[in-house]
């Protein structure tokens, strides 16, 4: 074997060697690792045999014992001491079986330089391997301490909304009874502001237990939900509620799994925040769109009000952002949370003075659509319901 040879080989083999330990450190199935150990070793010793045994013929065994030590480190990661330890061996009994070999003059004596090379050129794959491993252990660090972080956030919302429920409900029921006894003008006016801040402090109590919630594996408990039909039985619940001009677009005849009450209560939030930035006479509108199969059904709520300002719009999700002296900052921090829950999203997009548009995402039903397009919007027919059963202020 020619040294000139024998080095061009090793420095190829060193570069694919190198990117092998990198490929390698990330593979892994259930194995024995002592097994894994005695088998390394045993193979290891029937090359470093070879070597002494056919006078010349080193190249194959050698390298094996150096690829083989690579590969199993690669699975194994060990520590760096009994890695060190082990290099120390795999060096001192190949070098023993080349210089053997040097000794008997069947090989130069510039082949013992292969040692040493392959040496370095483990040590470089050992430091790549610890570096990589390093950084994943300091990225699953971290993942766990934020998902720590978050499971601590979420319990204490749950809990601290909970400790308000009781005091809230006591509250309010004693501030009715006194409403109840009262004459005076601003008495009377006193103690429905109180009312209306306890109700309103209500609000943000159960919508922080919905949204910490939100997270958990038990927040939805899903149905089949047929959402033409929970959309006009919605509307028909609202529409006493407000002086507006409540419609329906279209509806598309589209079932899927949800969970009704939390579906509804993101439901009504959007129409709760409609209702907040639009007067008397403006249009309210909900529509079910299923546009095609295995594309999200948009359940749609928009209106004809005062619409969002562009600084303001990209927050709307944001919790305690609200646009209203009134509001509670969650209603649509809610809407986001069940959507993400269901699997879907929440899109919105507004033109100041012109009004806004809210859609709520839900992944695409199992099976065919039957598709109901509405009338066309602007026309007369518009403010009928899509099938003729439900009732609506002019």
């Amino acid at each position: 074997m020619r040294v000139t040879s024998s080095a061009t080989a090793d420095v190829g083999l060193a570069g694919r060697l190198a990117g092998l330990g990198g490929a390698v450190v990330r593979l892994s199935w259930p194995f024995r690792p002592a097994a894994l150990d005695t088998g390394w070793a045993v193979f290891s010793a029937l090359n470093l045999a070879a070597i002494f045994a056919v006078a010349g013929w080193e190249t194959i065994p050698f390298h094996f014992i150096w690829i083989s030590f690579t590969l199993v480190y690669g699975f194994r990661t060990w520590a760096p001491r009994p890695t060190l330890v082990v290099l120390g061996v795999v060096m001192a009994t190949t070098a023993a079986a080349i210089g053997h070999d040097v000794a008997g003059g069947s090989e130069p004596a510039a082949e013992l330089t292969e040692v040493p090379l392959m040496a370095a050129m483990f040590v470089a794959m050992v430091w790549h391997a610890r570096r990589k491993l390093t950084a994943e252990q300091e990225s699953r660090r971290f993942g766990e301490e934020n998902a720590r972080l978050l499971a601590t956030q979420r319990r204490f919302l749950q809990d601290a909304s909970h400790q308000l429920r009781t005091p809230i409900t006591i509250a309010l029921g004693h501030a009715e009874l006194l409403a109840g006894g009262l004459t005076g003008d601003q008495e009377t006016h006193d103690i429905e502001v109180v009312l209306g801040e306890l109700n309103r402090l209500r609000r943000i109590a159960e919508r922080l237990l919905v949204i910490a919630a939100a997270e958990g594996p038990e927040f939805l408990q899903t149905e089949a939900v047929e959402l033409d039909g929970f959309t006009m039985e919605i509307l028909r619940r609202w529409q006493p509620t407000a002086d507006r001009r409540w419609q329906l677009g279209r509806l598309d005849k589209v079932t899927v799994q949800a969970d009704r009450e939390r579906l509804g209560l993101a439901v009504d939030a959007l129409l709760e925040n409609a209702v907040r930035h639009t007067a008397g006479g403006d249009v309210i509108k909900l529509s079910v769109v299923a546009v095609g199969y295995g594309l999200p059904v948009r359940l749609i709520v928009a209106d004809t009000g005062q619409g969002i300002p562009a600084e303001l719009l990209r927050h709307v999700f944001d919790r305690f952002r609200s646009g209203s002296s009134r509001g509670t900052g969650l209603g649509l921090a809610l809407v986001s949370a069940v959507a993400r829950a269901h699997g879907g999203d929440v899109l919105a997009q507004s033109t100041p003075g012109q009004g806004s548009e809210f859609e709520l995402l839900l992944p695409a039903p199992a099976g065919p659509l039957e598709l109901m397009p509405g009338p066309a919007p602007g026309t007369a027919a518009e403010a009928g319901a899509a099938d003729g059963r439900l009732a609506r202020k002019p």
